[in-house]
C-alpha cells in the first residue's frame, strides 16, 4: 500500500511540475452512475490478476449492483484535482464475519481524492489517476476504506466534463469489503470565470543614443578597447596576425598562433621540423615517419633498425648488424665446399662430395639463423651459355642434396655464374681447374 500512495504522489509532483496556472479546474458539481462490484474483487484477491485475465473470470455488469453518486471537484494545480463524492446503491454488503440475511440495504461511501492528471484541462482528453481516502456504511456497520484507481477526462468546452473512473477500494478497518467500484458521469463549472485583469504598459524609458568613439561598430560600452579599432569578435580590440588572439594578450602579436601558447605557433624544441605536439621525443632531433624521434636501434649495436638486417640481435656494421659468424664455421663450409666433386661435363654429384656436405648439413643444423649462398662457376671451355647453365645446375644440385638431408629449401640461395668469374688463369690446366668450383658463403642476414 506505501508503495501505490509513493507512486501516486510522485507522479501528481511530476505533472504538476509542468503546469500553469491557467488551467487550474474551477470548482464544479457532478453526478454519476455507479457499479459495485464485489466477486471480481474478490477473485483478484484469491487467483491474482494475471489469471483472472487470462482466464477471463471477471464479472459482468449483471454481475454488479447499480447506484448513484454526487462529488464536487476543484483543481489545485493544473494537473491535480480535489474531488469528494458519496455514492449511494441498495446491496447485500459481505461484511466479514457476518452472516447474510439475503436482503439487500443501503450502501453509503463518502471519499475524498487527489485526480493526478496526465494532461491539464488544456486539453480535450485526459486520464488520470486518482487515490485518496473514504468511509461506508451498510446497516449498522462503520468503515473505513483507501481507493485507488484510474480514470478518464473529457473537457466540454472548459464548462463541462464527462468522466469515467474505476477504483480498486481496500478496506482498513474489520467490518469492510475489497471491492471494484466503477462509475460515469459529468460535472459542470459552477461560479463565474475568473478575469484575467492585465495592466497597461508602463511607459518606456529615455534611453541615450550609444556612443563608439573609435568607430569599430562595436559600442562603448562592450568594447574592451573603446579608443582603438578592432573586431567584434574580441569585444572592439585588435588582431594583427589575424590568429583569434588581441594583440594585448598576444605574445607574438605579428605571427598567427595558438591560444594556448599565448598567441604563438607551436614551437618545435629540437628544431626538426615537427611541432613538440606532434614530436613524441620534442628534445631529440628525428624523422616525421617516426613522429619526431630518432629511427630507432632495438639491440643498441650502433646500427639502426632501417639498416639492420638483424634489429633484435647486435652486430658490427660490417655484418650488416649481424652477429659475426664464427671463422671456424666459415673455414669449415669453405673446405666443404673446395671437396664437392662432380661427374666430368655433368651436375651428378659425386660419392665423395657427400661426407663435406653432410658436414655443412650439420653446421645449419647447429645454428638456426644461418642461410647459405651456393654459387656455381665453370672455366671457360665450351659455349658460354652451356657453361651457364652447367654451373646452375651444379648449384641447384648441391641444394638438393641438402634439403633431401633436411635442411629448410628457404635458406639456400642457389645461383651459377658461368665462365664469368673466373680465380685463376683458364689458359692453364691447372687454372682451369681451379675456376670449375662451386662456392658456399654462410651468413646471418
Amino acid at each position: 500500500m506505501k508503495k501505490i500512495l509513493l507512486s501516486f504522489l510522485a507522479t501528481g509532483l511530476l505533472f504538476s511540475s509542468f503546469g500553469q496556472n491557467d488551467y487550474k479546474k474551477r470548482p464544479a458539481l457532478g453526478i454519476n452512475f455507479i457499479l459495485n462490484d464485489f466477486k471480481t474483487a474478490s477473485l483478484l484477491r484469491t487467483s491474482g490478476i494475471s489469471n483472472v485475465v487470462t482466464s477471463k473470470q471477471w464479472k459482468h455488469t449483471k454481475d454488479m449492483a447499480a447506484g448513484i453518486g454526487i462529488n464536487y471537484i476543484q483543481g489545485l494545480t493544473n494537473n491535480i484535482d480535489f474531488e469528494a463524492g458519496i455514492s449511494s446503491s441498495f446491496l447485500d454488503y459481505p461484511v466479514p464475519g457476518k452472516v447474510s440475511d439475503g436482503n439487500t440495504h443501503l450502501l453509503l461511501e463518502g471519499v475524498a481524492t487527489a485526480n493526478l492528471k496526465l494532461l491539464s484541462d488544456k486539453y480535450w482528453v485526459s486520464p488520470y489517476l486518482t487515490g485518496g481516502v473514504g468511509i461506508s456504511k451498510y446497516k449498522g456497520y462503520y468503515g473505513a476504506l483507501i481507493p485507488v484507481g484510474i480514470g478518464l477526462q473529457v473537457n466540454l468546452f472548459d464548462e463541462a466534463f464527462l468522466l469515467i473512473n474505476s477504483q480498486y477500494r481496500i478496506p482498513i478497518t474489520e467490518n469492510g469489503a475489497y471491492h471494484l467500484y466503477h462509475s460515469f458521469g459529468i460535472a459542470g463549472n459552477i461560479g463565474k470565470k475568473k478575469e484575467v485583469v492585465i495592466p497597461p504598459p508602463p511607459p518606456p524609458p529615455v534611453v541615450e543614443a550609444p556612443k563608439d568613439r573609435d568607430g569599430d561598430g562595436v559600442l562603448d560600452v562592450d568594447d574592451k578597447c573603446p579608443d582603438v579599432k578592432g573586431l567584434a569578435s574580441l569585444q572592439g580590440c585588435p588582431d594583427r596576425d589575424g590568429d583569434g588572439i588581441a594583440d594585448a594578450e598576444d605574445k607574438c602579436p605579428d605571427v598567427a598562433g595558438l591560444a594556448k601558447y599565448n598567441g604563438c605557433p607551436i614551437p618545435d624544441t629540437d628544431g626538426d621540423g615537427i611541432n613538440d605536439e606532434l614530436d613524441k621525443c620534442p628534445k631529440e632531433k628525428g624523422f616525421a615517419r617516426y613522429q619526431g624521434c630518432p629511427i630507432p636501434d632495438k639491440d643498441k649495436d650502433g646500427v639502426n633498425d632501417e639498416e639492420d638486417k638483424c634489429p633484435n640481435e647486435a652486430g658490427p656494421a660490417s655484418n650488416y648488424g649481424c652477429p659475426v659468424i664464427a671463422q671456424a664455421v666459415i673455414d669449415k663450409i669453405n673446405y666443404a665446399a673446395k671437396n664437392i666433386f662432380f661427374a666430368t661435363g655433368s651436375a651428378k654429384l659425386l660419392p665423395k662430395s657427400f661426407k663435406s656436405l653432410n658436414d655443412v648439413v650439420k653446421i645449419l643444423g647447429d645454428d638456426a639463423t644461418l642461410k647459405l649462398d651456393i654459387d656455381g662457376h665453370t672455366d671457360s671451355q665450351g659455349k658460354p651459355d652451356k657453361n651457364q647453365t652447367l654451373s646452375e645446375n651444379r648449384a641447384n644440385a648441391v641444394k638438393a642434396y641438402l634439403v633431401s638431408k633436411g635442411v629448410d629449401a628457404s635458406k639456400l640461395f642457389a645461383a651459377g655464374h658461368g665462365q664469368d668469374m673466373p680465380v685463376a688463369d683458364n689458359k692453364t690446366a691447372a687454372g682451369r681447374a681451379k675456376n670449375r668450383r662451386v662456392e658456399m658463403k654462410a651468413r646471418n642476414y
